[in-house]
């Protein structure tokens, strides 16, 4: 049913307004508190089997949807309607900006993937930490909040940036996120590097210290996680070392991966993709080499940090071979779009049904084990 209205409607339509009109749709479904529930039992029925514990919070499940979605937390509740387990709001900037000038997202749908160049539009964190602020304390939904650089900020006052950020929405987060792996922001990249990394991550631990009320060396106050995302383009040298500056600093996690810039292998027809420009490439596409990322943090870090899998899910095969490989919660984006509200649904019954036939009795034993399996053999 979803495939022909996507074929019928979404497809004919420019992206960026199909993803208004459809979220839209959810958001206005979700403000019926009895459709609201009705909708939720059939999308997103909860499995005990899937708990697990991550980042010190307790979610029914590991399956959750990517930043992008929801840039301005506007849609939160809708979302877990239709069955993720937590919802990564974002990226916010330290000012509100339009973002980059449209036509700005792309569907190559030969590739099931998409190209964007969004450029973090956003209504800046005084007004997304506002809108969080006035949710109901009655709601459960676990919420991610990823934070970028501000278009117009230098790069050499990108710390202040950032910092002014995890302030306005820390004590709002259930785990905070440093993006500094989109392409679509000139510059954001370059701070990535382990000498530029290493402030602007301490700077931020301290800022969402300072924004829950923990001082340095006291456990009065909440501690946010905080996590940072990186790039798929990293050089494997890269990653060991960001790998190894998240352990130095204590940080709670690493996202693998946000989109790519490379083109390679897509079956999509060359002059479409050319014409779609520059941008972040997602979707299936970068399946490979985000699991990749993925294997190398997970064998750098030997399970001491929360690996977040982002990138090229599509399916419960897809999820249950990250969380084989060492991560314990996995996100997606891209299939949403082609795939549909019952997506989610069919990942929890995948995920269930994989984990009931490995023998683990829950599915924190799941992670990482095919990253043990795999050493034990490369050692014979």
């Amino acid at each position: 049913m979803y495939r022909l209205l996507f074929d019928l409607l979404f497809r004919r339509l420019d992206p960026e307004k199909a993803h208004h009109l459809a979220f839209g749709w959810i958001r206005g479904v979700s403000a019926v508190p009895g459709l609201r529930a009705l909708v939720r039992r059939v999308l997103a029925p909860q499995d005990p089997a899937l708990r697990i514990r991550a980042l010190g919070l307790d979610l029914p499940g590991p399956f959750g949807l990517a930043a992008g979605f929801d840039k301005n937390a506007v849609g939160i509740d809708g979302l877990t309607m239709v069955g993720f387990d937590h919802v990564e709001i974002g990226t916010v900037t330290g000012q509100a900006q339009p973002g980059n000038p449209t036509p700005r997202l792309f569907r190559l749908v030969e590739d099931r993937a998409l190209i964007n160049r969004m450029g973090f539009n956003n209504d800046g964190s005084a007004a997304v930490a506002a809108r969080l602020a006035a949710r109901p304390r009655s709601s459960t939904a676990v919420v991610g909040v990823n934070i970028g650089k501000t278009k117009a900020v230098p790069e050499q006052e990108a710390v202040t940036d950032y910092v002014t950020s995890a302030e306005r929405l820390a004590r709002h987060a259930d785990y905070l996120v440093v993006n500094v792996s989109s392409p679509n922001t000139p510059g954001l990249r370059n701070l990535q590097a382990v000498d530029q990394l290493r402030p602007l991550l301490t700077a931020v631990r301290e800022a969402a210290d300072r924004s829950t009320g923990r001082s340095t060396g006291s456990t009065a106050g909440r501690r946010v996680p905080l996590l940072v995302k990186i790039a798929p383009d990293l050089a494997d040298e890269d990653v060991d070392a960001v790998a190894d500056l998240a352990l130095e600093l204590g940080l709670d996690g690493i996202i693998a991966t946000n989109t790519t810039i490379g083109r390679e292998g897509l079956r999509t027809d060359p002059a479409t993709v050319a014409a779609a420009g520059a941008g972040g490439l997602s979707g299936a596409p970068l399946k490979q080499r985000s699991l990749e990322v993925l294997r190398r943090l997970y064998a750098r870090t030997g399970g001491r940090l929360t690996l977040v899998a982002v990138g090229g899910v599509e399916t419960a095969d897809d999820a249950w071979e990250r969380i084989l490989a060492g991560a314990t919660l996995v996100q997606g984006y891209s299939a949403f779009i082609y795939q549909g509200p019952f997506w989610a649904r069919r990942i929890h019954r995948g995920l269930a049904a994989r984990l009931r036939a490995s023998g683990h009795a829950a599915l924190a034993d799941a992670v990482g084990s095919g990253a043990a399996a795999t050493r034990t053999r490369d050692d014979h």
